[in-house]
């Protein structure tokens, strides 16, 4: 199936690339500049297509974002650190991106009649983000079906939404996805700061899924005691 991956640049989504180049007939990836704070990841999923020799589209979507306000991403607030799993996290929703992101990803692959469009989401964004969830992902998939009847018949690929990140990274490991060239932090400096939610994500995954991290850090320990105090609160 000819598939359009949507690419952020970070871990789960360039695995997902790599796993439809392995598996399927790539259609190339398709990401968005929504305003965020920075745009560090966009230039990994440059990097991204350019290695696996696929088109890669960058849809500029700015001036909406500007009126997502509120989050950690797109405004001017600090981005929390700690674990995924602390309410603090929330304040890094932007509201809708993921159901604007599949619509206008779902509108190319129809004009270029492509089968399916993938996306990464996966069981550790469940409990943050509502529109990583598997109830949103079928509500989107047959609000889609409806969208372009007699149109286009465009399967919403999610491969990862039941795995968890470690299920990713020791996937990644099988495909030799160049782990040191993908992106996830949300503070944007020159190295992974380590400490903010998908910082102690990635490298928590790394430790359960066995595999060597490459990916350097400011806080190289910050994950473990974000981790304890997760797991103390039943959450981890």
């Amino acid at each position: 199936m000819q598939t359009l991956v949507i690419c952020s640049g970070g871990l789960d989504s360039v695995t997902l690339a790599y796993q439809i180049a392995a598996e399927r007939s790539f259609a190339g990836l398709v990401s968005f500049d929504y305003g965020q704070r920075h745009k560090k990841e966009l230039a990994f999923a440059a990097l991204c297509a350019q290695q696996l020799g696929v088109l890669h589209t960058v849809m500029d979507v700015s001036p909406l974002g500007a009126h997502l306000g509120g989050s950690a991403l797109t405004d001017n607030l600090a981005v929390p650190d700690g674990h995924y799993a602390e309410q603090t996290m929330k304040v890094t929703i932007v509201p809708n991106r993921n159901a604007i992101m599949l619509t206008m990803a779902y509108g190319i692959a129809a004009a270029r009649k492509l089968d399916a469009v993938g996306a990464a989401f996966h069981g550790g964004d469940h409990f943050i983000y509502p529109d990583c969830r598997p109830e949103f992902v079928d509500a989107f998939a047959a609000m889609q079906n409806a969208a372009l009847e007699g149109v286009a018949r465009i399967q919403l690929h999610t491969p990862f939404l039941h795995l968890t990140k470690a299920d990713i990274v020791a996937l990644g490991a099988r495909l030799n996805v160049p782990f040191a060239e993908t992106w996830s932090c949300y503070k944007g400096g020159e190295n992974h700061c380590g400490r903010c939610g998908t910082c102690v994500e990635r490298r928590e995954a790394f430790h359960l899924a066995g595999i060597a991290d490459p990916t350097k850090y400011e806080d190289e320990t910050f994950w473990l005691e974000a981790t304890a105090n997760a797991k103390t609160k039943g959450f981890a």
